[in-house]
């Protein structure tokens, strides 16, 4: 035995180094199956595979320019980083976006600016920005919601992000004055952290599901009852990131908190259906949203994404002849979230946002239903410019999520999917959640939101508007064509926005269902 221990003392360090590649070549020639290159290619075939892992690394921070990253370039993250952190966002020496691109958004200033009174509420606080419009207001519910913030934290459930994330995001919209949307994964103590929430559910009813999967009126009430920081209640019907399709969440990612949370059995693959199983038709999506209304008292939406319009249709058809239905309803954008989905799904099932939301805004305005429906827009609109256009497309408030995410640290890694989030977001990996400080992150989501705010205010008055929501369609331009001719959004979507009826910031902050105060 010594002598082996001599023998191998004397074998020296880069010795050992070409045993092991000895080893590894080996391995890659003799005994692994599955992968042709390293077969080829002994030792030398698994750098392409290192490569090929840091690939989107390399790219983002070495290769891609400031404009041609997608899903958001590296000016736009660096915006929102740079707000979030009330640090300089501003850039020099011009523009570096292509202004002649397809799509380029141009905002029509007003030869004189709107100008601020010294006692206006704008003057008092630069970011003072609610909803023009109550929630639940036409239809008479008993707790009307008047969102204290136009920019809001879209649908991401506890599961999906990390607990320090929701708690970040929720502390966060109490510094901001906003709301909370909980995804459809139920609502969890870490959405209790003082902000206004809308409660959310679809078709999995996780949180108020009975044991058989079914929706339980009765665990909703209770919920809303034991809750009074939920202000509204939402009805998904289908996500940008892949509409139409279900979810599997495997057992092995239920822990004991999840599974109370979400009233689902531990260990257990729970199975999210494409369809509802509380309604099957228009008809009954509109008895169940006027249920739900009449026994807890607040106001009810529905989300989806936007493709065929002929059950919209009937459900406007309903609308207009009965006096029920939706109070609001939020459109999401083709474009994908934060629901890992396909890539057939997340590239081509629904539209983008602009061409969804104007098909939808055309059908109701032109049964005249716009004034009582209150639009949210969910679609990459988390900058002031899109979020500006969006309102003058008819949207009364904008929901944003991987803004939001990125606010309190996403850096764009794509790996959501896989529970590997480096940046502790979108992970239940206890490890890497630990680098969170919610009390910091809290306050850079309403720093964010704040700024977003402040700028969407200054181009609102460059405009000489008070609030975005008296934007026309005709104040915006937008490149349509291989020309790069410029047009009007009036003139390219082919309808007017319906006037929201606006008095006063003044009148705004004076008004008693100003964030849900009321309810409490």
């Amino acid at each position: 035995m010594e002598s082996i221990l001599d023998f191998l003392s004397q074998i020296s360090w880069w010795m050992w180094v070409l045993i092991a590649l000895a080893l590894v070549a080996f391995r890659d020639v003799f005994l692994q199956k599955k992968h042709t290159i390293s077969h080829n290619f002994p030792i030398i075939g698994h750098f392409r595979y290192m490569l090929e892992r840091i690939g989107p690394e390399l790219r983002q921070y070495l290769v891609a320019n400031n404009r041609e990253e997608l899903p958001f370039n590296r000016i736009e993250r660096g915006w929102i980083y740079a707000s979030a952190k009330h640090e300089n966002n501003y850039e020099g020496f011009g523009t570096d976006r292509d202004i002649y691109a397809h799509q380029h958004i141009f905002i029509n200033n007003a030869m004189m600016p709107y100008k601020l009174e010294n006692e206006h509420p704008n003057a008092i606080d630069k970011t003072f920005l609610p909803c023009a419009k109550v929630i639940g207001a036409y239809n008479k519910r008993k707790k009307p919601f008047r969102p204290a913030s136009v920019i809001n934290v879209s649908a991401m459930s506890f599961g999906s992000l990390s607990a320090k994330a929701v708690e970040s995001l929720n502390k966060g919209v109490h510094l901001a004055g906003a709301y909370h949307n909980t995804g459809e994964g139920g609502l969890s103590p870490y959405h209790c952290n003082g902000g206004d929430v809308i409660f959310h559910f679809g078709t999995g009813y996780f949180g108020v599901r009975d044991k058989n999967g079914n929706f339980s009126l009765e665990k909703l009430i209770k919920l809303v009852e034991d809750n009074p920081h939920v202000k509204a209640i939402e009805i998904k019907l289908s996500q940008g990131a892949k509409p139409g399709k279900g979810g599997v969440l495997p057992g092995s990612k239920i822990t004991e908190e999840i599974a109370k949370i979400r009233h689902v059995e531990i260990g257990k693959d729970v199975l999210s259906p494409p369809n509802h199983s509380a309604f099957s038709n228009v008809p009954e999506m509109v008895d169940f949203i006027e249920q739900i209304a009449d026994a807890t008292g607040l106001p009810v939406g529905i989300k989806a994404a936007i493709g065929k319009l002929e059950q919209w249709n009937e459900l406007a058809d309903i609308m207009k002849a009965t006096g029920k239905g939706p109070d609001f309803i939020t459109v999401d954008g083709g474009e994908g979230g934060t629901g890992a989905a396909p890539p057939s799904f997340a590239d081509h099932v629904s539209l983008p946002w602009v061409y969804g939301f104007s098909d939808l805004y055309r059908m109701f305005k032109e049964k005249g239903l716009t004034e009582r429906i209150v639009f949210i827009g969910s679609g990459k609109l988390g900058f002031p410019a899109k979020a500006a256009m969006a309102f003058a497309m008819g949207v009364d408030c904008i929901n944003v999520a991987r803004e939001a995410m990125m606010s309190i640290g996403c850096i764009q890694a794509q790996i959501c999917h896989t529970n590997r989030c480096p940046s502790g977001v979108a992970t239940q990996s206890k490890w890497l959640q630990s680098g969170i400080d919610t009390s910091l992150k809290s306050v850079r989501l309403a720093q964010y939101f704040k700024t977003f705010r402040k700028e969407l205010i200054e181009i609102t008055h460059a405009a000489g508007y008070e609030h975005p929501c008296q934007f026309k369609m005709s104040d915006v331009d937008v490149n349509v064509d291989d020309h790069n001719l410029s047009k009007e959004l009036d003139r390219t979507y082919m309808y007017n926005k319906t006037p929201v009826p606006f008095k006063s910031m003044q009148d705004l902050k004076d008004c008693i269902y100003l964030g849900g105060k009321s309810n409490n």
